[in-house]
């Protein structure tokens, strides 16, 4: 991670904003998108990203999907473009991340999806898919909390693909996933170098 992670908690973080340009496939497509200072990894796709983008199964080809800590965008963009047929949201506290998500949706050609702070998401909206890579250095309490937040809100027949490094508790994580009372079961889909991807479905 190059950046220190105030990225995490600011909504307006305190390094200049100075753009950058970053080249990277998403969906296939190769682009160059725009980062800066003061968001998660802006000088290349996140190798966690990367084993999400490529492990996990598609999306739902319609209805609501998320990408929980959206940062410049990669995650939501590539279900907006795996799924041009449903409605993408992505959730950041960061405002310059959601920002740079923006241009980088215009960069991409894609329209189905909205870039906001979670408290602009409706309530009502159930997902069908949930993608992240989850803000783990926020601390075990703060990420559980943003995981009580949303994965209750998948669909009955929605699922959820999470990638957590090995080291940084992808085990524990999937235990306390099951210990809740949501009515949902964590399970590892796959590893991947120092990643694993966990899945999150109706039980």
């Amino acid at each position: 991670m190059s950046e220190q992670p105030d990225h995490y908690f600011s909504a307006e973080p305190a390094p200049p904003d100075e753009r950058r340009q970053v080249p990277v496939t998403l969906d296939g497509q190769d682009l160059v998108l725009t980062t800066a200072r003061g968001v998660y990894s802006p000088d290349r796709l996140d190798p966690g990203t990367a084993v999400l983008l490529r492990g996990a199964p598609d999306p739902s080809p319609s209805g609501d999907l998320l990408d929980i800590g959206c940062g410049w965008g990669p995650i939501a963009l590539t279900m907006a473009l795996r799924s041009p047929d449903a409605r993408v949201w992505g959730v950041d506290v960061n405002r310059r991340a959601l920002d740079l998500a923006r241009v980088n949706a215009a960069t991409a050609g894609v329209g189905n999806a909205t870039f906001c702070e979670p408290d602009d998401v409706p309530g009502d909206v159930r997902f069908a898919t949930i993608w992240s890579n989850p803000p783990i250095h926020v601390g075990k309490q703060a990420l559980h909390a943003i995981l009580e937040r949303w994965l209750p809100r998948l669909a009955h027949d929605g699922r959820a693909h999470l990638v957590v490094q090995k080291h940084l508790g992808s085990d524990s994580l999937q235990k306390w996933i099951n210990a809740q009372d949501w009515g949902l079961a964590c399970t590892r889909l796959s590893s991947s170098k120092a990643f694993r991807i966990l899945e999150v479905t109706r039980a």
